[in-house]
């Protein structure tokens, strides 16, 4: 571990970014995928199965300092996926748990409980069709949540445990989840309808990137809901829950192809390149899809932050300091039993059992050996930092030991102490004390956090990243800084930059609650170029 302070900046201006590997000088690549995919159950069950965990600081328009908490599961939703599209499991419990950030034991909990999805118990207004997102007691586009239009209307319950006491945070109150974007006729207002598909080559395509809350397209504005404060407090939460963009980016296919050409930049060019999977040419293996989503903005005051020591404060490399603030992380339960039957519905009973859990990205997909992730979903992050085999996943990489193998590079593979102080316990931690966090389109935001020098200021000067691993933004650029920091740890007196060669989400997100881009249309994606769009 290194004593003395070195910034990223300096490192990065007079170090040589060296990475030696077949075919010439070669960018090393693993298989990244957030944890789309990360466990052989979780697979199985993708209603339940957690793909990204978001959570920063920002400030509400009267400057109330807010804790943003947004997650994504069920994978690969495809936009197109008529006739009844994805719904939240209604069975499930999903949840956001707030932490010590020390030892990851949960602090407060915020449940969310969604409603029936069955044709015998569902919240139907026409049975006697085909349609789930139209043709319900009226023909024709919906023109507001739930209205005679849209057939199917999923409902939700927020419940916050502190100290096993439970409270129901909307109090009675109705909150609804979006219709699914199914299309310019039948959710026209997620997408660009303006002119003709002559006049407008993007007609039929969702409209993202709103600034301010008014932006937000009239579907999604219509269900974030502002919430009471529990037990007669000042300012309570913000909640929303339904279909957005995947905000995750990367080359998992080409990764997958047993590291296809497409992700090798510079592997013909003489000399020693300046950067790896940097260039371009990648291909986002997770645009044009969608994800199921459910998030909550929480004020600052409601929390009780707690000192600890994180890497990279003051842009050291890795520079353990000083911090205060949160832990955050999801977790996905089932009931312990359900009783199938050849004439109703399925009916479960018995206490939560947890099926999926996610903290920081990459962790359990990258670094969690296969006969351990089954088991790293059923457990809890205060468990982690005595649980010897996740902390030898996070000591002793294996993803350096492939890199290594294939590319002959002397990464190291043993005594990554970085990497443990990052993963072990596995929650996302938030540094409190800072201002708003910058998020992607707003001037000074960087994918690369403070390796891009993206920073934040802590009350005495010091400062930390603006993004992961302090808290993580939607447009933090994971796959690379984590690829940074195995090729260059522990003690980062050489930096090498290594990417995937994505860099960039295939929809530009909001720059306001939820931050989650607006989902894809089924009609026309990123992944269907077609012009004919039937109008």
């Amino acid at each position: 571990m290194k004593t003395t302070p070195r910034t990223w900046a300096a490192l990065l201006g007079t170090t040589v970014f060296a990475a030696v590997g077949l075919l010439g000088a070669a960018a090393p690549r693993t298989a990244q995928a957030s944890s789309h995919s990360d466990a052989p159950l979780s697979k199985l069950d993708p209603q339940t199965n957690l793909t990204d965990v978001y959570a920063f600081i920002r400030t509400r328009p009267g400057g109330e300092r807010v804790l943003v908490c947004e997650v994504s599961v069920r994978p690969f939703s495809e936009p197109g996926d008529g006739v009844l599209y994805d719904a939240f499991a209604d069975d499930a419990r999903y949840s956001i748990h707030i932490t010590d950030p020390n030892t990851g034991a949960e602090a407060r909990r915020y449940d969310f409980s969604f409603s029936a999805v069955s044709s015998a118990r569902g919240a139907y207004k026409n049975l006697d069709t085909i349609l789930r997102y139209g043709r319900g007691t009226a023909v024709g586009p919906i023109q507001d949540v739930g209205d005679a239009t849209q057939n199917f209307t999923q409902s939700y319950t927020v419940t916050q445990v502190v100290n096993g006491v439970s409270t129901v945070l909307n109090n009675g109150q109705t909150l609804l989840v979006p219709p699914y974007n199914s299309g310019p006729g039948a959710t026209p207002f997620y997408n660009d309808v303006t002119g003709t598909i002559a006049s407008n080559p993007n007609f039929g395509r969702a409209i993202s990137g709103a600034t301010t809350r008014a932006a937000l397209d009239k579907y999604t504005l219509q269900t974030t809901y502002d919430l009471p404060a529990a037990g007669g407090g000042t300012g309570g939460t913000t909640v929303f829950c339904g279909v957005r963009e995947d905000g995750f980016y990367a080359d998992t296919p080409g990764i997958f192809d047993l590291l296809n050409r497409r992700i090798l930049d510079n592997v013909t060019t003489s000399g020693a390149p300046t950067s790896f999977g940097q260039q371009g040419g990648g291909v986002d293996g997770f645009k044009g899809f969608n994800v199921l989503h459910y998030s909550i903005v929480i004020p600052l005051s409601d929390l009780t932050p707690a000192n600890y020591q994180a890497p990279f404060t003051d842009g050291g490399a890795p520079n353990i300091g000083a911090r205060t603030g949160v832990g955050v992380y999801a977790s996905v339960s089932r009931p312990r039993i359900t009783l199938r039957s050849a004439s109703g519905d399925p009916t479960p009973s018995g206490p939560f059992i947890q099926v999926n859990r996610e903290g920081n990205p990459l962790f359990n997909e990258v670094l969690v050996a296969m006969r351990d992730k089954d088991r790293y979903n059923r457990t809890a992050p205060s468990g982690d930092a005595a649980d010897a085999a996740f902390n030898s996943y996070a000591l002793n990489p294996e993803v350096a030991v492939l890199i290594n193998a294939v590319y002959g590079t002397t990464f190291a593979t043993t005594g990554r102490a970085d990497l443990q102080a990052v993963y072990i316990p596995d929650v996302i931690r938030v540094d409190t004390t800072t201002g708003p966090a910058r998020v992607a389109g707003e001037m000074g935001f960087s994918r690369f956090g403070f390796l891009g020098g993206d920073t934040l200021t802590k009350p005495g000067g010091s400062t930390v990243s603006g993004g992961w691993p302090n808290g993580r933004r939607f447009g933090d650029d994971v796959v690379d800084i984590a690829l940074t920091a195995v090729a260059s740890g522990p003690g980062y007196t050489t930096v090498t930059v290594v990417g995937d060669n994505v860099a960039a989400n295939d929809q530009v997100y909001n720059q306001t609650f939820p931050y989650a881009a607006t989902p894809h249309s089924g009609l026309r994606n990123s992944k269907d170029s077609s012009v004919n769009v039937g109008f």
